[in-house]
């Protein structure tokens, strides 16, 4: 067995999706998915309060072209947790949210994915 050492990885603890339009990825994340603002974003970006691992929606970095490919994040599993996915996919699907895969029972709680900001795909599960 390993030991965690200084020149190790811990772990995820911070997650961003590089977007064209920072504000309207923002409302997205509030208004659709009931995330609130941290207290504080750096310029660029706009932070959530989600835990355990902050997440937030940021302009591209130098020399991202989103433009240049058919789907934000294609070959990278996103996964939210909520208290329950059902009730999440059937108010995201009433609002006219793109869903991607319908509510299914997995090892890890009824699951749904759905499109998010500019068409990242992102997979809500619990409850």
């Amino acid at each position: 067995m390993t030991h965690p050492t200084s020149t190790s990885l811990d772990g995820p603890d911070f997650i961003a999706l590089q977007v064209r339009d920072v504000e309207a990825a923002a409302a997205f994340c509030e208004e659709r998915l009931g995330m609130r603002r941290a207290p504080a974003s750096p310029p660029g970006a706009v932070v959530f309060a989600t835990e355990p691992i902050p997440f937030a929606v940021r302009e591209p970095l130098p020399g991202v072209d989103l433009d240049a490919v058919a789907r934000p994040g294609l070959g990278v599993a996103l996964w939210f947790r909520t208290a329950d996915a059902q009730a999440l996919h059937d108010r995201l699907a009433a609002d006219g949210v793109t869903i991607i895969s319908p509510p299914q029972y997995s090892p890890f709680g009824r699951t749904f994915t759905f499109a998010g900001p500019e068409g990242y795909a992102i997979t809500a599960h619990g409850g």
